[in-house]
């Protein structure tokens, strides 16, 4: 795995044992989210079998002023929708860094449950059970039921949301902070949930988060309580990270699958 410069104006992202279609994914990933002209993303220059030139950028400290407006344009981002739930603008789709990724389900879901509890956690928690323990694979279990139950498919119990286009993998190491504003790169780009990106702008703390959040409540705002509804959106991060990394993410995964069952429990009164 390397990842290097290559022209002066481009970026070279190479694997030489890449899954087949590894980087042909990210590409059509990149340029589905660049598609609708909202927020500034790195231009594909070429894609091969196990590489990827991509644009350099040239990084800027980030600005409470760029934060808020990177905010107004995640939100038009994903008002630009997607055709269903767990959809990939890729043949396949893979989430996790890149000396290695583990492939996830791109079928097309009606409902946010059915997608993220069938598709997303349910195979995360039967890969990580072991890692989590008998008690922490109960309480996570817990918590994807209370997903599977459709009570998160809105925001704050209120309606269903629509599939929006979501980056997918928005911690804060994949806004890239240029004299421009932000810029996105390294998605898993699929049709989803909003409040995902919100929640793992919030997983490791994106630089002027509240400004983020202010700038994208100005652009469609969100319903009171929405960030008590955060902690279901940010499982499958934790789930990923326990996963990929180890027992260092269980406890937090576990507090997290608890306040999800609390959120829920209180969502149904």
């Amino acid at each position: 795995m390397m990842r290097e410069r290559g022209q002066p104006d481009s970026f070279v992202k190479s694997r030489a044992d890449a899954p087949a279609g590894f980087f042909e994914t990210e590409a059509a990933g990149l340029r589905w989210l660049a598609e609708p002209g909202v927020v500034p993303v790195v231009e594909v220059l070429e894609v091969q079998e196990n590489a990827l030139h991509l644009e350099r950028l040239d990084p800027a400290p980030p600005t409470a002023e760029a934060a808020r407006a990177f905010g107004e344009r995640l939100a038009a981002l994903h008002d630009a929708g997607a055709p269903g739930f767990g959809w990939s603008p890729g043949r396949a789709a893979w989430f996790g860094p890149l000396d290695d990724p583990f492939e996830v389900p791109t079928d097309s879901r009606g409902s946010f449950a059915e997608f993220w509890a069938g598709d997303r956690l349910r195979p995360l928690l039967e890969a990580s059970s072991a890692t989590l323990g008998t008690d922490g694979a109960t309480r996570v279990g817990a918590a994807v039921d209370a997903i599977a139950a459709g009570v998160f498919d809105g925001i704050s119990g209120e309606g269903a949301e629509q599939p929006s286009r979501v980056h997918g993998d928005l911690w804060s190491g994949n806004v890239m902070w240029t004299p421009g504003g932000a810029v996105l790169i390294d998605p898993a780009a699929h049709g989803g949930h909003r409040l995902e990106d919100l929640a793992m702008l919030s997983l490791f703390g994106a630089p002027h988060l509240e400004e983020i959040y202010a700038g994208y409540q100005q652009s469609h705002p969100l319903p009171t309580g929405w960030r008590e509804d955060l902690c279901a959106h940010v499982l499958f991060g934790l789930l990923a990270h326990v996963h990929l990394f180890g027992s260092g993410y269980v406890a937090q995964a576990v507090s997290t699958a608890d306040a999800v069952v609390t959120r829920a429990r209180h969502l149904r009164g």
